[in-house]
């Protein structure tokens, strides 16, 4: 078998590698909000090319500040409630929704950063024009995919107040090598999967990465990322935060959690309540009650208590 002949081979079985290998796997909704004990409004929320998202509207009482919550690859709003509903009892509005392709939302060609960060403008639309008097002050939550989509909505977006990245990458196309390493393909190969995926989706990597959408977002930001994630190393958030260039960032760094590590996470939902309440979404206050972390300020680099 020739060289020639393998390499054609490989050209050609791209396409269908890379839309199969990469394919966000759908897991829809069992519970609801309800389940919490919580008043919420099943909404759908259109997007882009004529498809409607699913999602929780969870409205607070006399609340103006609304947090947004945007879920990672291959999860769904009902995955992010043990982060949403805390919030949500700490006095802010919640909205959470399905982006294409996940949860009970509609299908699409495919999913990526940028049609995430698409949907989570939908969201915000939608949130402004049926409940403009709740959306005086927006921060979004987003996690893994989610939340390198809300930093790059936000590094477009001045309305957004605030944002809260947990477990974002730096760059996808390191996350798209790192899932390709166990293949033990040829350098060639994984450069020319990249720039596929960067004609397909019709960004180049370099524009949405985290490390670079940073740079270009004026609100404060709070990255909370795992010491112990193995598929996104806590590196790729020391590397973002070293990309800020406001004074408005810091990190939170989680002793022993993985990159799905909600419960680990969890436990650090004060020091989130605090960030909130700092930035104004959450009424006033600057201070960090019982956060179990200290934070240096410049840009701020915590750590979280074991």
């Amino acid at each position: 078998m020739t060289l020639t002949f393998v390499a054609l081979l490989i050209l050609t079985a791209l396409p269908l590698g890379v839309h199969l290998g990469f394919r966000a796997p759908r897991i829809r909704e069992t519970g609801s909000p309800a389940d919490h004990g919580l008043v919420h409004e099943d909404i759908w929320i259109p997007t882009v090319r004529g498809r409607r998202l699913y999602g929780w509207w969870l409205p607070a009482d006399s609340a103006q500040g609304t947090l947004v919550v945007v879920h990672g690859w291959g999860s769904n709003a009902e995955l992010m409630l043990p982060l949403g509903v805390p919030l949500r009892r700490a006095g802010l509005n919640l909205l959470l929704f399905d982006a294409r392709n996940h949860g009970r939302s509609d299908a699409d060609s495919f999913s990526s950063l940028p049609r995430f960060a698409e949907d989570l403008g939908a969201a915000l639309i939608w949130l402004k024009h049926r409940h403009p008097r709740r959306s005086a002050r927006v921060a979004v939550l987003g996690h893994s995919v989610g939340a390198g989509a809300a930093l790059f909505a936000a590094s477009r977006d001045r309305d957004i107040a605030a944002v809260i990245s947990i477990a974002a990458f730096a760059h996808p196309a390191e996350v798209t090598a790192r899932y390709l390493a166990p293949l033990h393909l040829p350098k060639w190969v994984t450069t020319l999967v990249i720039r596929y995926v960067e004609w397909v989706i019709g960004h180049r990597f370099d524009t949405i990465a985290p490390v670079r959408s940073i740079r270009q977002v004026a609100c404060p930001v709070l990255l909370v990322h795992g010491q112990a994630d193995t598929l996104v190393p806590v590196e790729d958030a020391r590397r973002i935060l070293a990309q800020a260039q406001g004074q408005g960032a810091r990190l939170l760094e989680v002793p022993g959690a993985g990159h799905d590590s909600v419960e680990r996470i969890e436990d650090h939902l004060d020091a989130m309540v605090a960030f909130l309440r700092e930035t104004g979404v959450l009424g006033p206050g600057t201070a960090y009650p019982g956060s179990g972390w200290v934070a240096i300020r410049g840009p701020q680099v915590a750590m979280a208590k074991k």
